[in-house]
This record gives C-alpha cells, structure tokens and sequence, in this order.
C-alpha cells in the first residue's frame, strides 16, 4: 500500500540537510571490511549515501583511480568526458574525481558552461567524437544516482561505446577500488583542486547535442502542429536543455518547473513517502498530473534525464511499458529502417511489445535487465528501439544509425511529441487503440521477502528446477532461466503462460526478490499469478 502522504507536497520535516551530506562526504571514512560501505556497481554504476559511508571521498578517489588504471589496460588514450547532475553529492564527487584524473594525466574535458550533462548527452558526445576523430578511445564519466533521493550520490562509467559499461568492466573497476579502498588509498594518484580545474578542457553538450535533434526527431513537425508541451526537469540535469530545445527548434514548449534545488523541495512524495524523483512513478509526478489540462503533451525526466514519463489529457501519466508499445508501433510505420532491425526489450518488460513486434514482423530481443545488454545492437544499428520497464530507453537516428548507446529521456519525450505531432492523437490514445487488437493486459511489481540466501539461490536457479506445470490455470508453455534474445543468464526465473507470465530476480539492496508479473486476461488473473509465483519460487528454492 502506499505511505499515507504518497503523491502530497513535501514538508520541511522531509528535507534532507545538505550541508550534514556534504560534511560526511568529506569528513567519514568507510570501512572497507563492510559491504555495505564498499564499492558496487549495480545496474547504473555505484550508488550509496554519505551518511551511511557508502558514498564518500574515499569511493569516489578509489573508483577513479581504478578507471583511471582500466582505460589504460584498455587502450583508451583520448580525452575523458566528465559530467555531473544536480544532487548535492554530485559537484563534491565532480571535483574529487578531476583530482585524480589529472593527477594520472587524463585528458579531460568538462562542460563549457560549468552546467548539468544529462546522461544522453555524455552518450552522444563520446559517440560523436569517436566517429569524428583523431582524438584517440574517448570515453567517459556521469556522476548522477539517477532518481535516488537527495540524500544520495551515484558514480557511472561509460567506455568510449557510449553506453553503460559491462559486468567485466564494473568488476574490474570494483575490485580494483575496493582494493585500494583495503590499502588506504596509497595507490591513488590526485592534485590540488585549482591545479585540477585548470587543466581541463571543455565541450559544449548542450549545443551539440540540441543542434543534432532533428537527426533522430522529426523537430519540424513538432514545430509546426505547435502541440503545446509542458516539459519538467524536475529539478535535474535538463533543465537548461529544453529551454534550449525550445528556442533552438521554436517549438511552443514550456519549462513547467525550472528550479533547481538539491533538497527538492519543490516535489511531491514518492509512493513510500520519501523524495524521489522518478518521473514513471504517478506520486512523484503528481504536480505535472495535475497540470495535464494545460497542455497537449507534459513530460518529465529523472535528474540525469534518461528516463522519461509522459503525460497526456485524456490518460495522466502514461506507464512505461505503454509507451515504449506505442513507440514500437509508430516507428515502425514512420523510420526507412531497414525490416531486419529489431527491438529491444528486457525480460521484465510487458509482452504488448512483444504482441505488437509480432503484428508488425519486427525482430523481438528480450534480454536481462539492464541497459548495457543493448548497447552493441544500437551500436550497429541492428536494434531500432530499445526500451526498459522502468522508463529507459533510446532509438536509432532517422536514418537507421545511432544517436545514443545509453538512455535518453529526452529524446523519448519528443519522440511522443512527434507521435502527437505526426498522428493527431495523443500517445495513450494510441495505447488504446493497441489494447483493441493485441488485448489490455494488467502489469504490476510486487516484493516478496528473502534472506542472502535465498537471493543467492535465486540468482542461480536452473530451468529444471521448476517442478510446476500449471500457472493459475494454464500450462506452463516456457521457463527462462537465460533471456531469449542473448542467452545471457537473467539472474532470476522468468515462468510464462498463454495469457500471462512473471518474473523473479532478488533485490541487490533490501532482503526481497521481485516478483513482475502481467496477464492478459484481467487484474483478478494477475493477482492469482502472483500468488502463485510465490508457491513456484519457494518450491524451487526449497528443493
């Protein structure tokens, strides 16, 4: 259930204190005996708080250095982009990472207007300037915790193809840090501040990116059905690109919300009742809700932008997965992509997509979740689209070649402006329309409780270990230990049926699993299915 103040402005009483996150950032030391103060790189890159001592000088001067030594194991010789978003751990970790990238004589290149970089734009920089050349691997580094609340600080790494990097590399770099972390960082390599900051030199994100737009987005019908768009940073990374985007392609656009501040005071409560600031939760977006009437399109992006939420009239914010549906749909009747090019989805993603990919004969990958398992298909432009659950995705430029290897929410929010622009319908209708050939499913994620254990047991499950041949009512025609599209493991059991299916992967953070699961034939058949779920994972790991 949500906390009772889901959805409801947030009160001082709910506002982190920056300068005590700051103060511990600086002045904890971890305790690299601790695994919850040591360096590990999830999904994103690493992520932790200050005043819980897993995110602090310390990690951010280990984590650096340890980059610092893979891209030199890794032949990468030219410039490294570092970029920044708005939490309040963010410029101190910004700053402490430049130390020791000059300090190992890393060529680095900052933002030339000392702003936020979105995380599509690092990804479209490093791409455009390892295709251009000769500036030798160029690759770079975003720190952002995404949508983590205030509290939090997040450090990622992007080799130079431009997308998150790989389990081999985020190994890599955390046993290397961690190492160092163990050995009181003697290895580390750092200088001054000053001496830092003045060694660098600079690259213009927003321009480069906002001037190149039109190659992935028809900019020009966007422009000229003047669909109204209300577009809110929420306090993050773009907020000084879709001002920019606004006049650059004089599109009739308005920043709902251009503050920033790094307590976001300014939000509405998440459904636990904490600031976050996820732009697919309807809570957390509840202040743009409310303006939907406003606007023919209101979209909203995480602090680092790669996510995207959109909000039309006629149906409040969108879910992800019935954005990425109409995505699939639209672009497939309005890209010159050539009939081979695929789409991409993670297993956890809903099954409209694969239904639509099926009505169009488009390719379907299904892969782990996990951004990093689409890089090399939107690399070579084998994949169209590819999109997760959570509201991150990217897609090829218009002429089938690629634009981002990492999430762009900002390009999937004019990606609906397009739709609307194009289609005259607002993309929810379009969802509709989708629901009358293909069915309506009923999506939803739920926790269920699991010690280390049980987690690990889960993570490493074989197919066989299923001993069930029914799933609330109907034979179970597959179980996925490995994701189709790859054969790469999915860390977790997938289980499907006719009309429905679920997918189990444990928590990396809370003693829980996730249990996602959606059916075709109702919300009382999706809550059989997750009960039964529960009956078919503990079987399997009581067995």
């Amino acid at each position: 259930m949500p906390h009772e103040r889901a959805g409801q402005p947030a009160g001082l009483d709910d506002l982190v204190d920056v300068s005590a996150v700051v103060a511990a950032y600086e002045s904890r030391t971890p305790d690299p005996e601790d695994p919850a103060q040591q360096v590990v790189f999830g999904t994103s890159g690493h992520r932790g708080s200050s005043l819980d001592g897993s995110f602090n000088e310390a990690h951010i001067l280990a984590i650096t250095q340890a980059i610092c030594e893979y891209r030199k194991h890794q032949g990468s010789d030219g410039p490294l982009l570092l970029g920044r978003d708005t939490h309040a751990l963010s410029l101190p970790a910004w700053h402490t990472a430049l130390q020791v990238l000059i300090g190992n004589d890393v060529t680095v290149l900052v933002d030339a207007r000392d702003g936020f970089t979105p995380t599509p734009a690092l990804s479209h920089a490093i791409l455009r300037l390892n295709r251009e050349g000769p500036h030798g691997r160029v690759d770079g580094i975003v720190v952002t915790p995404s949508h983590n609340p205030p509290r939090d600080g997040g450090f990622k790494y992007n080799p130079p193809h431009g997308g998150p990097a790989d389990s081999d590399a985020t190994a890599w770099i955390a046993n290397r840090a961690n190492a160092l972390l163990r050995d009181g960082l003697s290895g580390v390599a750092r200088v001054a501040s000053p001496r830092a900051r003045a060694a660098c030199g600079e690259y213009d994100f927003l321009s480069h990116y906002v001037d190149d737009l039109d190659s992935v987005i028809d900019m020009a019908a966007v422009r000229d059905a003047r669909v109204r768009i209300g577009a809110d940073p929420m306090g993050g990374a773009s907020v000084a690109y879709w001002a920019a985007i606004a006049e650059r392609w004089d599109l009739d656009l308005t920043v709902v919300n251009p503050d920033v501040d790094p307590r976001w005071a300014f939000m509405t409560l998440d459904s636990d009742g904490r600031i976050r600031m996820d732009c697919s939760s309807p809570y957390a977006m509840a202040s743009l809700i409310g303006q939907r009437d406003a606007y023919d399109l209101a979209t909203g992006n995480d602090p680092d932008a790669d996510r995207h939420g959109i909000v039309t009239p006629d149906g409040g914010l969108m879910n992800p997965n019935h954005v990425l549906a109409v995505a699939v749909d639209y672009l497939s009747g309005h890209r010159d992509w050539d009939l081979e090019v695929a789409i991409g989805k993670t297993l956890v993603s809903s099954a409209m997509i694969d239904r639509v990919s099926v009505g169009l004969n488009r390719r379907l990958l299904e892969m782990p979740v996990g951004f990093k398992w689409f890089v090399p298909g939107l690399l070579d432009g084998s994949i169209g689209l590819a999109g997760e659950e959570s509201a991150g995705a990217s897609l090829l430029r218009r002429d089938g070649s690629v634009w981002t290897t990492d999430k762009d929410g900002i390009a999937l929010a004019l990606l609906a402006a397009e739709i609307r622009s194009v289609t005259g319908r607002s993309p929810s209708e379009l969802y509709r329309s989708l629901t009358e050939r293909y069915g309506d499913p009923a999506y939803a994620r739920i926790d269920a409780p699991a010690d280390r254990e049980q987690k690990l047991r889960l993570s490493r499950l074989s197919a066989g270990a299923i001993s069930a041949s029914q799933l609330a009512g109907e034979p179970i025609i597959a179980t996925l230990t490995r994701a189709p599209g790859n054969g790469a493991p999915i860390g977790g059991l997938k289980v499907i049926t006719e009309h429905a299916w679920f997918a189990a992967r444990p928590s990396g953070t809370e003693d829980v699993y996730k249990i996602y699961a959606e059916s075709f034939l109702g919300a009382d058949h999706l809550s059989q299915v997750q009960e039964e779920a529960q009956q078919v994972v503990t079987a399997a790991l009581d067995g």
